[in-house]
């Protein structure tokens, strides 16, 4: 069976304070630390190749179970964050403060224990840790079980039980918004935009739910902000940037206005941050999303944003805002410069990237060398997403790069090879269970235009096919391809007899001078 990575990739995500706390901690341990030298030999590895750890401890009696060792390490280092970050959190915290009440509790010192119930249970509400709050109110009842039995009557059992059944509907009224969150979520991670009747019904199932559309049905600032998230993931995928917007913002006011949960929520915080960011260049607002970009990763550098999936996020989220900016604005001296950073990550194995980041990036990057003219590195870029087997993530994704493969081989002069592509795209398109009108424009388009031999007709194909592009980009859900490539005015490039990167500046002082 081929060794996992899973002991590697967890040595080489730890940062270099946490690997120092960790060699502290083993150092006060008694007996032998094989697994130190397990962990070295990992830690400077670029790779993680077992069969050289084997290699370089060859002979000791250790590296004959070192299944069992690498076991023993990673739990080790498990152990070792839970100390390191037992106070970075408040769930970590309360957890430590339960287990105290506890403690206290068996060894009978009721009064030190209720010191400690009343300091966690005022941090459970201020940051509406619902799940541990239900915990301290049990611990409560047992404690006021004591002090009655002790001749104490100053709380009132019903009062606490009421309480009780509040956090309780406090709890399942925050599941419920889980609930739909996860599924909107998973519509727009599989599929992206809505496209088909399917998809269609179920985003409409949840953006009239009634803990969605009526007044005050969440409980709690936590349930409010994720009822606004929901509220702008729907319009989103119903590619209602304005409505959108509202509703993001709103999550942002929430989170702001609560700094307590914002601190506990620090990933949705910049979830939130980057959909605004995304809908500020979709809607031209470009001075707003630079200053999203700024805003994001000051706040990246700062407790309790500083870990490792925030990172992740906020390199992927305000690269490709500034990708998309040099984009909308035809600045592609700036973008290949921005995009030789991102390469750099992509190539990094070492990187907390996921696959959606990856597929954006992919994109990103093809698109930008096609637009500095520089076709076959584009073509280069843009193969590694089409080569991918990918079948539940981002069809969209996909569906939009193989359309946009079309116009680098017409721009390289691969006409002959124009259709294979077009009938494999056909065939690809034709599986896939969405309304793709536009996607079937484009290609008979560009079959007319590969097919084309006389230059004057040229001009006459892409007069034709503007018009009907225009018409298909009426529909609010067909405007989603634009966010991957602008076809009409590449289109209005070959017409004007420019590049494609004039094209869009033309447009853009244009837009800036209304």
């Amino acid at each position: 069976m081929k060794p996992t990575n899973d002991l590697f990739d967890l040595i080489k995500s730890l940062t270099k304070s946490e690997k120092r706390f960790f060699k502290l901690s083993s150092s006060l341990q008694q007996g032998e630390k094989n697994y130190l030298k397990i962990f070295d030999a990992i830690d400077l590895q670029d790779q993680y190749n077992e069969e050289e750890v084997k290699q370089e401890f060859e002979g000791e009696k250790f590296i004959k179970h070192l299944p069992s060792e690498k076991n023993h390490l990673y739990k080790l280092i498990l152990k070792s964050l839970r100390a390191y970050h037992s106070d970075n959190s408040v769930s970590s915290i309360l957890k430590q403060e339960l287990k105290n009440i506890e403690i206290l509790y068996k060894k009978a010192l009721y009064k030190e224990c209720n010191k400690f119930l009343a300091r966690a249970k005022k941090m459970a509400v201020d940051y509406e840790k619902f799940y541990y709050l239900f915990e301290l109110l049990s611990w409560e009842k047992i404690l006021l079980e004591e002090a009655y039995e002790s001749g104490e009557f100053s709380k009132d059992i019903d009062a606490l039980i009421k309480e009780e059944q509040q956090v309780i509907e406090k709890l399942r009224n925050l599941a419920a918004y889980h609930v739909l969150y996860s599924k909107i979520n998973y519509v727009f991670r599989s599929g992206g935009y809505v496209r088909n009747e399917t998809d269609r019904s179920l985003v409409e199932e949840i953006s009239h739910h009634p803990l969605i559309i009526g007044r005050n049905t969440a409980l709690s600032y936590r349930a409010a902000t994720i009822c606004f998230y929901i509220q702008g993931f729907c319009a989103t995928a119903n590619v209602d940037k304005a409505t959108a917007m509202t509703k993001f913002l709103r999550v942002r006011e929430i989170l702001d206005n609560n700094p307590m949960i914002r601190k506990d929520l620090p990933q949705r915080y910049m979830r939130t941050l980057s959909n605004i960011l995304i809908l500020q260049v979709d809607l031209g607002h470009l001075d707003e999303a630079r200053n999203t970009i700024s805003v994001m990763r000051e706040m990246s550098a700062s407790t309790p944003f500083d870990t490792d999936d925030i990172a992740a996020l906020t390199f992927r989220s305000t690269y490709l805002g500034e990708i998309r900016i040099c984009e909308r604005t035809g600045d592609y001296k700036r973008a290949l410069a921005i995009a030789d950073q991102v390469i750099s990550a992509l190539d990094d194995t070492n990187s907390r990237m996921n696959k959606e980041h990856e597929l954006h990036f992919l994109n990103s990057v093809a698109s930008v060398y096609f637009g500095a003219g520089k076709y076959k590195e584009s073509l280069q870029w843009l193969n590694r997403v089409l080569n991918d087997n990918e079948t539940n993530l981002r069809q969209d994704i996909y569906s939009f790069a193989r359309l946009f493969n079309l116009v680098v081989h017409y721009e390289l002069g691969n006409h002959d090879l124009l259709e294979y592509i077009i009938k494999s795209t056909f065939r690809y398109l034709s599986k896939r269970q969405r309304d793709h009108h536009l996607e079937v424009t484009i290609l008979n388009f560009m079959r007319r235009l590969a097919r084309n031999k006389k230059k004057k007709r040229e001009v006459f194909l892409f007069e034709e096919f503007a018009r009907e592009l225009n018409k298909c980009l009426e529909v609010e859900t067909d405007r989603t391809i634009l966010s991957h490539f602008n076809y009409p005015a590449w289109i209005q490039s070959k017409l004007n007899g420019v590049s494609f990167a004039e094209e869009i500046r033309n447009q853009h002082r244009e837009t800036a001078n209304v």
